[in-house]
């Protein structure tokens, strides 16, 4: 009778357990292509209730490209909506530099925070109570890492992924080399370039951060920064997820299954091989209408 016993307890423990760790190996799975397409915004409030909106505590997740539609569908999402001190989670794997730039300037003047993660809903049919959950274990590449930057408080949890490279002409970054280039070409990158520079010391950034970024070029994979970079690049301020969190109860901290994991290393040379622009393939590094 005990063995029974134990194993219906071992069977209710595991119809409890599994319909949470699939949830997240399906969200999980979902992001690495959602983090491909044109970057969307949504509310995730403290304890995944949306019928406290617009005034419940929570964060903003950001997943996907920036575009040049991309400032336009924050304000947008932000209207109606007090941001002043919230906090973005990114999942995503660049964009327009010119546009991640003027997005990152919102954000600060917003004295919004900023960290790097995969939110995980909870199981849809209820089997267990739980609450929504941040995975650590997301990536941050190209133009995001900029705008990682733009967070009053940023923190970088331990399995994120932080890769840069160079920016480039987005509509020949797929064979740099043999692309050709005018005078005016030349002079765009190079100007771009600066105004990257002045955001990322107006951001707090560091040279360290602009070294390593310009060092690699579109022909090769995103070069993935170490935790040291990562510090003395000024990309993480504070020590825990809560620092960024005040007043939200303790979101937790879940690690995504293997399998997912695996799939998700296994995305990343491709990831990195195809995404070689940090305009996300734009026709040009100035996709507005500023003067040349």
């Amino acid at each position: 009778m005990g063995g029974w016993v134990r194993l219906c307890a071992a069977a209710l423990l595991l119809t409890a357990v599994l319909p949470a760790v699939f949830d997240g190996a399906a969200h999980a799975a979902s992001s690495l292509e959602e983090r491909k397409l044109p970057m969307k915004f949504s509310w995730t409030a403290d304890g995944g209730s949306r019928a406290c909106e617009p005034h419940c505590r929570g964060w903003v997740t950001a997943t996907g490209i920036v575009t040049a539609d991309t400032y336009r569908a924050f304000e947008e999402f932000a209207a109606g909506r007090d941001l002043r001190g919230a906090t973005v989670v990114l999942d995503s794997g660049g964009g327009s530099v010119l546009d991640s730039i003027k997005l990152g300037r919102r954000w600060r003047e917003l004295r919004m925070s900023t960290t790097v993660a995969t939110v995980v809903a909870p199981p849809a049919d209820g089997a267990i109570a739980a609450r929504v959950s941040i995975a650590p274990d997301a990536s941050c590449e190209s133009m995001c890492v900029f705008l990682l930057l733009a967070g009053v408080n940023r923190y970088v949890p331990p399995g994120a992924h932080l890769r840069v490279h160079q920016i480039w002409m987005g509509d020949r970054a797929e064979d740099a080399k043999a692309a050709t280039y005018s005078a005016e070409d030349v002079f765009i990158i190079e100007r771009d370039v600066g105004r990257l520079a002045r955001y990322t010391f107006e951001m707090g950034g560091t040279g360290d951060l602009l070294e390593i970024a310009l060092s690699v070029p579109p022909w090769k994979p995103l070069r993935e920064l170490t935790a040291a970079e990562i510090r003395t690049s000024n990309l993480t301020s504070v020590e825990t997820l809560a620092d960024l969190l005040p007043g939200v109860a303790s979101v937790p901290m879940v690690s995504v299954p293997k399998p997912v994991q695996d799939r998700y290393a296994g995305e990343q040379p491709k990831t990195a091989e195809v995404q070689k622009t940090a305009e996300a393939k734009a026709p040009a590094l100035t996709v507005n209408t500023e003067n040349k």
